[in-house]
């Protein structure tokens, strides 16, 4: 199917990856065009019938929510919203999150309890399938009343204002609607605030950081037992038995990784002299498996928030009621990307010790895993790298989700900042494939100097890949030339091939 119908289904990260990997367009079922219209029609019948004050519909925003607004500047209203809001700084966020926060604010949209148009939807849907990206700043949200910065600058194109990516430059918008043939939305009641209240600018970076996360939790297995037979290591601690009394998920999975990544490696069944091997090649069932465990966790709660309503207020209609609530809040959010920061961050930490362990001069291994050590520095400097990095991650990990700032006068007095904790994970993940790409140049020069002993046919193949790539080194070369080539290696890697001859490898 070239196609994603958006329903009530529940969504999860393998679809979600699926409707990325295929390109898939954009359609709503006819199930979710019902909900947006009977919910639309209810709201417009609604206000004809009733004169109190609804929020945000015939009410000011924020701590103007006290101010009436008369029923002639309804519209004047929701568009004065969306241009006003539009305040976002920083560097622009990457395509990929754009048109997945365009892909979750249609989602949340579609449920039928927020009054918009079936038409503003369907507008929504045009830019997904036709791509034309909203441009939207990372800074500017406090994760509080929804996204408000970053989902006005999504919103804008919508009246023909603001700038979009489309065909590879930015432009705009008013010039692409041109160009398409689409007419410039007059937005309706209430239709500013359900597109601007919303959690979508930090839940689309939640599933790009989980999608990135899961190939670098694998990576970091793979990598680390390269490393683990570059290092002369036992392999006792990964004995199933050990695991089976503390019987944490990540643990034992990752346990039976290395098994299986490690099986029929010549140098993991050689009798080894050293009695134990330093934590951060012993340990990497624990400290991997608690990353592992921790990205379970925040799946769930970020696939909670892409299947929820969150805007305000919310409609029911069957209850005959339209209430002002918070679900814009984003702080279970907050918490959770503070959390995948801390976990990946740890990925980092650990790898990047073993790096160090690596070119130590330990285990018959040259100092700095190079001839002539002295005359030549070797790969001295790229632990230097990894360190860098590494105290980098440390800063950002410091929790966004502890800090709350007083805004609009007073009545949003407590926020999230779920959207800082969102963009410096970000660059929490980047720092770590940049860690494990060090690791993996350094194990492989390790494991040169191990020949003729092999390590295991899977992991052979895989440095046979990576060595075509980056190669042994037997002088002093530059050597960002190198660490670079090796993040494109692991970036552009199959994971799904290696996944397969390691299920085949667990039977």
């Amino acid at each position: 199917m070239s196609h994603h119908y958006i329903s009530k289904d529940f969504l999860d990260l393998g679809q979600i990856r699926q409707i990325i990997k295929e390109e898939k367009k954009l359609r709503l079922s006819e199930e979710s065009k019902s909900l947006i219209s009977a919910c639309r029609e209810y709201l417009e019948n609604t206000i004809r019938s009733n004169q109190e004050p609804i929020y945000g519909i015939n009410t000011g925003f924020g701590s103007l929510c006290n101010v009436s607004i008369s029923s002639a500047r309804l519209e004047e209203l929701q568009e004065n919203l969306v241009r006003s809001h539009a305040c976002g700084t920083g560097k622009t966020v990457r395509k990929p999150i754009i048109k997945l926060m365009l892909f979750l604010k249609i989602q949340s949209l579609s449920y039928g309890h927020s009054g918009i148009r079936l038409s503003t939807v369907e507008r929504l849907i045009e830019m997904y399938n036709r791509d034309v990206l909203p441009v939207i700043f990372e800074q500017g949200s406090l994760g509080a009343s929804g996204d408000l910065a970053p989902l006005a600058h999504l919103s804008l194109p919508l009246i023909g204002e603001g700038e979009v990516f489309y065909g590879g430059t930015k432009r705009n918008a008013a010039e692409v609607l041109d160009e398409l043939g689409w007419e410039r939305l007059r937005l309706g009641v209430k239709e500013g605030l359900a597109l601007l209240n919303g959690t979508q600018f930090m839940t689309a970076h939640g599933v790009y950081a989980l999608l990135e996360s899961h190939r670098l939790c694998f990576l970091a297995d793979v990598i680390g037992s390269l490393s683990v037979d570059a290092f002369y290591c036992n392999m006792a601690p990964f004995d199933p038995l050990v695991h089976d009394i503390r019987p944490h998920a990540g643990q034992i999975k990752t346990a039976t990784r290395i098994r299986s990544l490690l099986k029929d490696s010549e140098i993991a069944v050689k009798r080894k002299v050293n009695v134990q091997d330093p934590y951060s090649f012993r340990c990497i069932p624990q400290v991997h498996g608690a990353t592992r465990d921790t990205l379970a966790f925040v799946q769930k709660v970020i696939f909670t928030e892409v299947n929820s309503v969150t805007d305000n207020p919310n409609i029911f209609i069957e209850e005959d009621k339209i209430i002002s609530g918070g679900n814009f809040h984003g702080q279970p959010l907050a918490l959770a990307l503070d959390y995948l920061a801390i976990a990946m961050s740890e990925l980092g930490n650990i790898s990047e010790r073993r790096t160090f362990q690596l070119i130590s001069g330990e285990r018959g291994l040259p100092a700095f895993l190079v001839k002539d050590p002295g005359l030549n520095s070797g790969f001295m400097i790229t632990q230097y790298s990894a360190a860098s990095l590494v105290s980098q991650n440390k800063q950002y990990a410091t929790p966004a989700s502890v800090d709350s700032i007083v805004s609009s006068n007073g009545q949003e007095d407590h926020v999230s900042m779920g959207a800082n904790a969102a963009t410096k994970l970000l660059k929490v993940t980047a720092n770590v494939l940049n860690i494990m790409a060090i690791e993996l140049f350094n194990s492989s020069q390790a494991l040169y100097f191990r020949q003729p002993e092999k390590t295991s046919p899977i992991l052979e193949k895989f440095l046979d890949g990576f060595r075509s790539q980056v190669p042994i080194l037997k002088n002093d070369e530059i050597m960002y030339k190198h660490i670079a080539s090796a993040r494109k290696y692991i970036s552009k890697v199959h994971i799904g091939q290696l996944e397969e001859q390691i299920n085949y490898n667990q039977k």
